[in-house]
């Protein structure tokens, strides 16, 4: 049985730790809690107290049993987890300030960290909050990225806790991977992500349903592990990874000069991006009026081939492509290998329910010159700890 600390600081989002212990405890690991003052204010350390069996730490002082309780809650946990974690917090831990009981005790943790953000979308954007998150990725801290959409404040936009699972995944994975592995130090890394949109008129375009979940999963657990990435995105509605180059794209020709001028230079390209295989042969420069212009033939042509023209450049570099397919998977991977002349294909079915385009979880399958193995379907996270674990073996194969 693991051991996780779970740190609840003061937001709404408070609530949402009950359940991530409790699933937690139903994967079978101990959890012992860890609260701000103000935590309290949203959910009570009695119930924690009954979830655990253990009490909640939330003074550093009038512990008879134990003189020094954020010593002991650090030397106990396998994986610290923060959720919510507030912007306050984030800058203690940035800072090494150690004011509470929970800033002493994340202070004095030797084990892996991870940080599930949650507040107010102007005050995830500002710029203190993005350096502070950038300071604890280059210092190996875990991040579950925030999710977008009505807020608690009622605005909208970035800041929204992520998923239970996503955070759940997340410490299952960190527990199965003892530490933060710095093995991408001094390496320079491309990652794609995204659909191309291909512009029929100023207002329409051709686009397909990818979301970038997995591209910017991908770059945070590259930036996680000492990469500096460079992210070529097309249009998503999700906030970069802290510490990451963005480098935002519309279409497929855009996304093919941005990569081309970001591979210079880099050690390898995992290139998860959706781009159109197709765009209109001519955008027109206005909006189509059906009433008075008739849209009968749309003519296209083919776009460039990203991953192709990579591999072309790669020499003793790695780059990874993507197979996304709702049939004969396995087959039109090892095609795609052999004609595109990367070094490893990441092939997903995209007809599963738990691997389709915007889903929290993959099931995905490597195809290399070697032979296939296929994973079983995990969270985001893990799928991103995977394949950059391929990539780091990659690496030490061509070193």
């Amino acid at each position: 049985m693991s051991r996780v600390a779970l740190f609840v600081t003061g937001g709404i989002a408070a609530y949402k730790a009950c359940e991530v212990m409790r699933d937690l405890q139903k994967a079978g690991h101990e959890v012992r809690v860890a609260m701000t003052q103000d935590a309290t204010r949203f959910v009570g350390e009695p119930t924690f107290e009954a979830l655990t069996h253990h009490p909640v730490l939330t003074d550093l002082y009038g512990q008879p049993d134990d003189p020094i309780p954020h010593i002991s809650l650090s030397e106990w946990a396998d994986v610290a987890l923060v959720c919510p974690a507030t912007a306050n917090v984030m800058a203690k831990m940035a800072a090494g300030i150690a004011d509470d009981a929970v800033s002493s005790t994340l202070l004095a943790c030797d084990c892996p960290v991870l940080a599930a953000p949650a507040m107010n979308v102007r005050m995830w954007r500002n710029p203190a909050t993005q350096a502070n998150v950038a300071t604890l990725q280059a210092r190996g801290i875990g991040f579950v990225m925030p999710g977008s959409g009505l807020l608690a404040c009622g605005d909208v936009g970035e800041g929204k806790l992520a998923t239970v699972e996503e955070i759940v995944g997340a410490t299952l994975g960190a527990l199965a991977r003892p530490g933060h592995a710095r093995d991408l130090e001094g390496r320079v890394v491309l990652v794609n992500a995204g659909p191309t949109r291909e512009a029929i008129d100023p207002v329409r375009f051709i686009a397909n349903a990818s979301t970038g979940k997995m591209g910017y999963a991908i770059a945070a657990e590259a930036v996680a592990r000492g990469a500096q990435v460079r992210l070529v995105s097309g249009p998503v509605s999700l906030d970069a990874p802290g510490g990451v180059e963005l480098v935002p794209v519309v279409s497929a020709a855009q996304m093919l000069d941005a990569c081309l001028v970001a591979f210079e230079g880099a050690d390898a390209a995992i290139c998860t991006a959706a781009v159109a295989d197709y765009t209109p042969r001519q955008a027109f420069d206005h909006k189509m009026k059906k009433s008075v212009e008739r849209l009968d033939v749309i003519e296209l042509v083919e776009t460039a081939d990203i991953l192709a023209a990579l591999s072309e450049r790669k020499g003793r570099r790695v780059v990874v492509g993507f197979a996304a397919e709702t049939n004969d998977l396995i087959s039109y991977a090892q095609a795609k290998l052999e004609r595109k002349g990367c070094d490893l294909i990441v092939a997903n079915d995209v007809s599963r329910s738990d691997s389709t385009f915007g889903a929290d979880t993959s099931r995905i399958a490597f195809v290399d010159a070697g032979g296939v193995e296929q994973l079983d379907t995990l969270p985001l996270p893990q799928v991103a700890e995977r394949i950059v674990d391929r990539l780091v073996a990659l690496l030490g194969e061509r070193a």
